[in-house]
């Protein structure tokens, strides 16, 4: 009897042991999921974020099978990066791996894969925005090793970082060592520059300088994402070559923010683009897609200006664009200076709102078209259509989405049978 009992007392020792070690390993799992919203384990979290990190070893933790299952866990224990300080081991291990979320029916498992070493890295700025967001996507899904950098709406897997601190930027950079830097933060409002114009300086201007600088000095390729309010619009369309000569704060604090690119990072490059439109997480993210409130607006009359030239760009378009000279100027050093990126299609907001309207299917018989500008807004230009040749010359450029189908993907999810999608995917 006294037998017996030893035995079962061992066994359920056994299975007590079994149990804890699958509850450590369910939590690690659940640590990562939380870590790791992307496919790729090179995108960081945001400051005191738990990481995962190989740790152990086998003299550590004794020997046996249950020793054994203690060390493979424990190989993934949870280490935590602060600020914009990387742990030098977890970078070296992540760069050589791919942590992936595998679902499956009641399970959720983090599955390492192994991957090229000598992964390229790019960090993009403004990572949570609206371009920076497909920026990040594109770079991903070409098997890049990618690092999002945001503030104030900085998440799971996006880095947090001011990038007014210049020595928090200059630590980051010398850190991570990217061999690309796409820089898409900005106030790129004009409205708000003209309100709130020293902060804004501050971030289309003097931060430029300070990353042109830091990219110089760690040899990363630097792309800077300029605007077509460089010009005034009267003379269109405009080549890179055109003479600028911007009508409001906005556009003359991205021309700055071009001229200290160029003279801080001689070998940079300079892609001016249109306005833009493209996965939002809410409708007034983007010039384009807030003119759905407008279109739903179907009880009231609402004007819409129909004088103003623009040409509506699928950041989806910019992002490739962005990837394609990137992996051009890593192989060919003669790809710098200034480029132009834009849609063809030539739209007022008035015609916009047409489209998006048929797009759906409905009335637009309450859009008015306004054909003056009013006199107390910021000065815009009335057409600043950009001459895209050179792109086009180097094979560089891509075929831009059709409006149409391009603004249904962009706002399908705010139909109002599909809102509830919303949680999913924004």
């Amino acid at each position: 009897m006294t037998e017996h009992r030893l035995k079962e007392r061992e066994r359920g020792r056994a299975r007590d042991t079994e149990r804890d070690i699958e509850v450590n390993r369910q939590t690690q799992y659940q640590s990562a999921a939380d870590y790791f919203w992307s496919s790729s384990a090179s995108v960081l979290c945001h400051t005191t974020t738990t990481a995962l990190r190989p740790t152990a070893d086998r003299s550590e933790v004794g020997s046996g099978r249950a020793a054994a299952e203690k060390l493979r866990i424990r190989k993934l224990e949870a280490a935590v990066i602060t600020d914009y300080k990387f742990d030098q081991h977890y970078i070296e291990e992540m760069s050589r791996a791919d942590l992936r979320i595998m679902f499956s029916p009641g399970r959720v498992q983090l599955v390492q894969e192994e991957t090229m070493d000598q992964a390229p890295k790019v960090l993009v700025t403004g990572a949570t925005g609206l371009l920076g967001r497909a920026v990040c996507r594109e770079f991903q899904n070409n098997s890049w090793a990618v690092l999002g950098i945001g503030f104030r709406r900085a998440r799971s897997g996006i880095l947090r970082c001011d990038l007014t601190d210049e020595e928090a930027v200059r630590g980051l950079l010398q850190d991570y060592k990217p061999d690309v830097i796409i820089h898409c933060a900005a106030e790129r409002r004009p409205d708000v520059v003209e309100r709130h114009t020293e902060a804004a300086v501050n971030l289309n201007v003097h931060t430029t300088s300070t990353l042109a600088k830091e990219a110089a000095a760690c040899g990363a390729f630097f792309l800077y994402i300029s605007t077509d309010y460089v010009f005034d619009g009267r003379n269109p369309p405009y080549g890179e070559d055109d003479t600028p000569n911007p009508l409001n704060v906005y556009g003359r604090s991205k021309l700055e923010g071009e001229r200290e690119t160029l003279r801080h990072c001689p070998g940079a490059v300079v892609l001016r683009v249109p306005v833009l439109f493209g996965e939002v997480e809410t409708v007034s993210e983007s010039a384009v897609t807030c003119l759905w409130l407008r279109v739903q607006e179907a009880t009231e009359g609402s004007t819409l200006d129909h004088c103003q030239q623009r040409f509506p760009t699928d950041t989806r378009d910019v992002a490739a664009v962005c990837r394609k000279l990137s992996e051009r100027a890593r192989q060919d050093p003669s790809i710098r200076g200034i480029f132009h990126f834009s849609a063809k299609e030539q739209m007022t907001k008035y015609e916009m709102a047409i489209a998006i309207a048929q797009a759906f299917n409905l009335p637009s018989n309450h859009l008015i078209p306004l054909t003056e500008q009013p006199a107390a807004s910021t000065l815009r230009p009335l057409n600043s259509q950009l001459n895209c040749s050179r792109l086009e010359l180097l094979n560089l450029s891509v075929e831009p989405r059709p409006f149409t189908s391009a603004i249904v993907d962009s706002l399908w999810p705010f139909t109002p049978d599909k809102r509830w999608r919303q949680t999913v995917f924004h």
